[in-house]
């Protein structure tokens, strides 16, 4: 009985034992537990300003010669000297080639020997002519005498004409052994060599790619052409291109060009900007970022991108209240511009924003605002508060 009423005792220890410290666990467990909803989650903040902003359209585009002239020859003939180099700027007018000319300065010299003593032969019949009109009045002369005089000036008169036209062909053909640029560009590479049979109108002796000023096309949804149109109608849209992962400011030039219709294989519209491209940082074939200016917003409301956050019902913001908590508002993005976010409808100017911490928040959420890191956007001319 002694032995029994021991191992009673022993088990009612052994149970008290593990009862206390579960207690003391789920006690131990529950407090971080309360600790953790009262809490304050880090953020940073910025408040939503009112300021001037512009409308863009961004994509991407490529750049091409306002002009690419191919230089052939128009006559046959031995290359005689190429006045350029690989790669060189050139003017308009300046000689590029010479072709040997000798064989068209001799049919030239021919013609004006031709022309010349059929000059002559035309004098002489004119006056022949004029002298037997004359008789024929008087009746001293047939009448088949006067005609063929006058047959043979008409003839001369022709045969003069028509060795003013080959004296001219002549002409023309010794001009076109020296071959002039007929646009200012950059010359590429040469695809003929001193001392080379040219033949007329077949080989591209070298491609001049006009580059000052330039063009960039680039394309832009269908959906966007109402409201480059209207844009339009007060005045030229500007046009900003630049090289991607660029330092240097982009090129700004005018928009000059929209298709007269619609890819609707791709559902876009194609768009062309010239530049004045005086520092050359636009190139032929180049891939470039490109930027059409629609106009310019005011009193757009604005916050950074990153505090705008996308959920299954569209875009939200985290609003922070007076009371360091923050609710869950449901906004209308218009527009974004990189950095920033123009904001149509669900906000108002001066409410602060949640920029950074959204992983651990929730509505009614308590937080604490890093001063470091809280800053509004980038100010501009015209900003209010």
């Amino acid at each position: 009985m002694k032995k029994r009423f021991a191992c009673l005792a022993a088990a009612t220890l052994v149970i008290s034992f593990f009862l206390i410290t579960a207690c003391s666990e789920s006690s131990r467990d529950a407090a971080p537990e309360k600790t953790s909803r009262d809490r304050q989650i880090p953020v940073t903040a910025a408040k939503a300003v009112l300021k001037e902003i512009p409308i863009e359209i961004k994509t991407f585009g490529n750049v091409q010669a306002r002009s690419s002239i191919q230089i052939k020859s128009e006559v046959d003939g031995i290359l005689a000297k190429v006045h350029f180099s690989k790669g060189q700027t050139i003017r308009r007018g300046d000689l590029l080639f010479t072709i040997d000319s000798r064989s068209y300065q001799a049919e030239l010299d021919r013609a004006r020997a031709n022309l010349l003593r059929d000059r002559a032969m035309e004098e002489h019949a004119l006056l022949t002519a004029a002298r037997f009109r004359e008789l024929f009045k008087r009746e001293l002369i047939s009448r088949s005498d006067n005609d063929k005089a006058q047959a043979e000036a008409a003839a001369l008169t022709a045969t003069v004409r028509a060795d003013r036209a080959a004296e001219a062909t002549a002409r023309l053909q010794v001009g076109r052994c020296s071959i002039y640029s007929p646009i200012t560009g950059r010359a590429g590479d040469l695809l003929t060599a001193e001392g080379s049979l040219i033949r007329a109108r077949e080989a591209t002796m070298v491609t001049i790619n006009q580059i000052r000023p330039i063009e960039v096309f680039f394309s832009v949804p269908q959906a966007d052409l109402p409201a480059i149109r209207s844009a339009m109608a007060g005045g030229i849209l500007r046009v900003r291109a630049g090289l991607p992962g660029d330092s240097r400011p982009p090129e700004e030039g005018d928009l000059f060009f929209i298709d007269n219709s619609i890819n609707q294989g791709t559902g876009t519209v194609r768009l062309a900007g010239v530049f004045r491209n005086d520092r050359e940082v636009l190139w032929p074939g180049q891939y470039v970022t490109v930027t059409l200016v629609l106009g310019i917003r005011k009193d757009a409301l604005v916050v950074p991108a990153e505090s705008v956050q996308a959920g299954q019902d569209g875009k939200f913001v985290f609003v922070v209240k007076e009371d360091q908590t923050v609710e869950l508002r449901p906004v209308a993005v218009q527009m974004a511009t990189g950095v920033e976010a123009v904001i149509d409808r669900g906000l108002g100017a001066g409410e602060r924003v949640v920029t950074d911490g959204h992983l651990e928040l929730v509505p009614g959420a308590r937080v604490e605002i890093r001063a470091a890191a809280d800053k509004e956007p980038a100010k501009t001319p015209g900003e209010r508060p």
